[in-house]
């Protein structure tokens, strides 16, 4: 196996520092775990969303990198231990920080996919001011801009796919026909109840249902998802019709004109804000926002 040169990792990443808005919180300090889950195929648990590993003919195809350039380093590091082969494709599921910003400390020269909305995210994240992106030199080089695409990269066969705005405008899901196995991003999180959906960055309920409904669909038994434990399709469908049930109750509800604290008492939630600490907006919240904006 390479050896890793750490001094010189460890100074480069002093430099790299970026702050990091994590998009579904995990437990702080979670150690990273490698798990096989096929052959040649891996899952990265901790330091930010879940990462993929796939362990190509003459390289390695990673699937999201960690929040951290530390986090996103120890990929790296991993990815050493279990091949001589290189880094050189990244395929990004959506645009969180606790999915890109690991970027920063891999190789330079890879090729980047994500799709397009996904790109558009980053950059005005850093025309912000950098905070949830990685460095310019880390963006997307190769943007998915159909519903579906199937390249063969490294000999790995594999459908890139986007249905519609969900957890965020440019979400992509990472679909291997060989290994019946689906990459889902935060499409899927099993550490909440429900689904997130960011309509900051332009996500919709009625987008997540049609993404996650095609996603059931695939010749797959096996889904990663972008937070939380592999699930089985029969998990997936089981999220997916809560998920569906909910937002029909909250529509009905909406068209009686009842008020958000009205929706919330109805599905046994707690009405009002909640306190504590600084959270990411409900289901219900969203759901109710997107059907009554104007």
């Amino acid at each position: 196996m390479r050896k890793s040169n750490v001094a010189s990792r460890l100074g480069l990443l002093g430099g790299l520092l970026v702050t990091a808005t994590v998009a579904v919180a995990q437990p702080a300090a979670q150690p990273l775990m490698v798990k096989m889950l096929k052959t040649n195929v891996y899952v990265a648990v901790g330091g930010g969303g879940n990462t993929g590993i796939i362990i190509g003919d003459k390289g390695v195809i990673v699937i999201d990198a960690k929040t951290t350039p530390a986090s996103g380093m120890e990929v790296v590091d991993e990815v050493e231990k279990l091949t001589d082969k290189p880094i050189t494709t990244v395929i990004l599921t959506h645009s969180d920080a606790d999915h890109v910003n690991g970027l920063a400390a891999f190789p330079k020269g890879l090729t980047i996919i994500a799709h397009a909305n996904n790109k558009m995210e980053q950059e005005q994240a850093i025309a912000a001011g950098g905070r949830g992106a990685p460095p310019k030199d880390y963006l997307p080089t190769q943007l998915v801009t159909k519903t579906r695409e199937s390249p063969t990269i490294d000999g790995v066969k594999m459908t890139l796919i986007h249905i519609a705005p969900a957890h965020t405008s440019g979400d992509l899901a990472v679909y291997l026909p060989d290994q019946k196995m689906v990459f889902t991003g935060d499409l899927v999180a099993t550490n909440i109840p429900d689904p997130l959906i960011h309509l900051q960055k332009h996500g919709t309920s009625q987008g997540w249902i049609d993404f996650v409904s095609a996603l059931v669909k695939l010749d797959a038994d096996t889904y990663v998802p972008g937070h939380g434990d592999v699930q089985t399709r029969a998990q997936v469908e089981a999220r997916l019709k809560n998920a569906e049930m909910k937002r029909a109750k909250i529509a009905s509800l909406v068209k009686q004109n009842k008020s958000l604290d009205e929706v919330k008492s109805a599905l046994g939630e707690t009405a009002g804000a909640q306190a504590g600490a600084p959270r990411f907006p409900s289901f219900t919240e969203t759901t109710y926002e997107e059907l009554t904006k104007k």
